[in-house]
């Protein structure tokens, strides 16, 4: 038996629960239960891991027993290897012809761009010269360096690198010429620990720092509200999915906060593509929604949500509708689960595939259909999912 599988039993058996009673309070599959506790199963996604801990009353974390997350998706490696060697070189000699910061800050700002559309093809082969010349500044130019490496851990990150992701983020806090800089490559460093599963380091990073963080707010700039709240952001996302509710809960009420007093969706200068305000708050309220199981909610919040005003990053506005399609799923509205992935796909193409969100809604989806078209096959095999 697997670690996970002799933790549910053990976990359920103490409730008091038959393998049928966790299926139903969960919406876990009596024969995914079965084949977890009987170690037909090495592993289960972090979503079936959340549903079955909130039933059990316990952390998520408390039946993990190695974080996993799936790695990139085949070719990603090989494309990104001058990207790894760009980071793992040497440091620049000191005889080397150092770039001028604003020479890097040009590219740099094409880079950003290349990363908020999803590009991550074209930005693999722009990362490789722009890593090598950010080395070479001197250390006027090290908060120049410290954003080339902050959209580095980001691009890692998304494309599920996650070794070389997490020592770019920790060297772009260290090259931080103040908190705000480095406060926006802690936020990607905890991102990458959730994507991880490592749900319990993220949640003390980022509330260590929201604390540490914590602004006046009659006194606060628009930007130092912006870093507080993705902060607690950040540190609710991790705390919903530990099934730590109030906690969650606590953290997103103080963020709104801080977005009710900036009063509009901003992007601040210390972040590469990170966007916040009133807007993003609901986007988050309804995933943390979801999160507790509560798709109808999810969709009434959703209504009438201008979600084109966030800007200037799609990642943001492609979660939140991968969040409906999750919805639509787990309401049994298939059709309009899958239509709505449809639209995120073809919105990014280059994104979607590295969406554990879609890939876990369309396996849904599938599990309820008789039949699946020619469309939903074909999206299976762009996801890896078996059939």
């Amino acid at each position: 038996m697997t670690y996970v599988g002799k933790k549910v039993k053990e976990a359920r058996k103490r409730a008091g629960l038959t393998q049928s009673e966790l299926a139903t309070h969960s919406g876990v599959s009596v024969s995914t239960i079965r084949k977890l506790e009987q170690g037909d199963r090495d592993g289960a996604r972090m979503e079936t891991l959340h549903a079955l801990a909130r039933t059990l009353r316990l952390s998520t974390m408390d039946l993990v027993a190695e974080p996993h997350e799936e790695g990139p998706q085949p070719g990603t490696s090989e494309l990104w290897l001058p990207v790894r060697a760009a980071v793992m070189a040497p440091p620049a000699r000191d005889d080397v012809d150092a770039a001028t910061p604003e020479g890097v800050a040009a590219v740099l700002e094409e880079g950003i761009s290349l990363y908020r559309e999803h590009q991550f093809v074209e930005l693999a082969a722009v990362l490789p010269a722009l890593l090598r010349d950010a080395d070479t500044l001197a250390y006027d130019g090290r908060e120049v360096r410290a954003r080339v490496l902050r959209l580095a851990a980001g691009a890692l990150t998304h494309t599920r690198q996650f070794d070389i992701a997490e020592l770019v983020a920790k060297r772009a806090v260290e090259e931080a010429q103040d908190r705000l800089g480095a406060s926006a490559s802690v936020n990607t460093l905890a991102w990458l620990l959730m994507r991880q599963g490592r749900l319990g380091e993220a949640q003390t990073l980022a509330t260590q720092w929201a604390d540490d963080m914590e602004p006046r707010i009659s006194r606060a700039t628009s930007g130092e509200l912006a870093a507080w709240g993705l902060m607690l952001v950040r540190a609710s996302g991790a705390a919903a999915r530990n099934n730590h509710k109030d906690v969650a809960t606590d953290m997103l009420r103080f963020a709104r906060t801080a977005a009710t007093a900036i009063g509009r969706e901003v992007c601040p200068e210390h972040e590469n593509a990170r966007t916040f305000g009133p807007t993003t708050m609901r986007m988050w309220t309804v995933e943390n929604e979801l999160i507790r199981d509560r798709p109808d909610a999810a969709l009434r919040l959703s209504e009438g949500l201008p979600i084109f005003s966030v800007r200037p990053t799609k990642s943001v506005r492609n979660r939140h509708e991968l969040d409906i399609a999750r919805a639509h799923a787990r309401l049994g509205q298939f059709v309009e689960a899958f239509d709505k992935l449809s639209q995120v796909r073809k919105a990014s193409p280059q994104w979607f595939p590295n969406q554990t969100f879609a890939r876990d809604t369309l396996q849904a989806v599938i599990a309820g259909r008789r039949t699946l078209t020619p469309e939903m096959r074909e999206m299976a095999d762009a996801l890896r999912l078996s059939l």
